[in-house]
């Protein structure tokens, strides 16, 4: 009986993989290429196997780490998307003549990043407070810097609700021209 082209294609990328690493790193090993020789290549390799149901061959504690990490960058982009849209909704309520249209669209950016990462990654929003609680008061720190203002002129607190951080209006109307 011939092998299904799935587990043919996967288990000749992991060996396609192997070999290529092995033959960077000089010398042959039972995983092939090692993590801190070469990430893209082990995660091809890792990626292969898993593919190929080697599991014997998978480095676990390796694999568990860098799934952890991608879970943490994933938050760092939802902290990040919330700092600078809060930032920019900062320095929008505080100075008024000042505003201009970049802010307008970078809060619309913002908030695009913000609804694609909860879409493609709807288990953070359990952790949207958190993200809210860590962003803010950086956010504010930034603000305070671009408009030269003392940190005090900013709530300590967060003053938003939820719904006004993803769907309050911002005008190009009230822009100084």
């Amino acid at each position: 009986m011939e092998e299904p082209v799935a587990r043919r294609t996967a288990t000749s990328e992991a060996d396609a993989a192997r070999a290529s690493s092995e033959g960077a790193a000089g010398a042959s090993s039972r995983r092939g290429i090692r993590y801190e020789d070469d990430l893209y290549t082990w995660a091809r390799e890792q990626v292969a196997l898993l593919r190929a149901r080697r599991f014997d061959e998978i480095d676990v504690d390796l694999v568990a780490e860098e799934l952890e990490d991608l879970s943490k960058r994933e938050f760092s982009k939802l902290y990040s998307a919330l700092r600078v849209l809060l930032m920019h909704m900062l320095k929008w309520d505080q100075q008024p003549e000042h505003r201009t249209a970049s802010w307008i669209y970078s809060i619309r950016e913002q908030r695009r990043r913000f609804d694609r990462l909860l879409r493609e990654s709807p288990g953070l929003k359990s952790r949207l407070e958190e993200a809210l609680a860590d962003a803010y008061p950086d956010a504010r720190d930034w603000a305070a810097d671009e408009t030269h203002l003392p940190p005090d002129e900013f709530p300590a607190a967060c003053p938003y609700t939820w719904d006004e951080i993803r769907d309050r209006p911002f005008d190009l109307d009230s822009v100084k021209k």
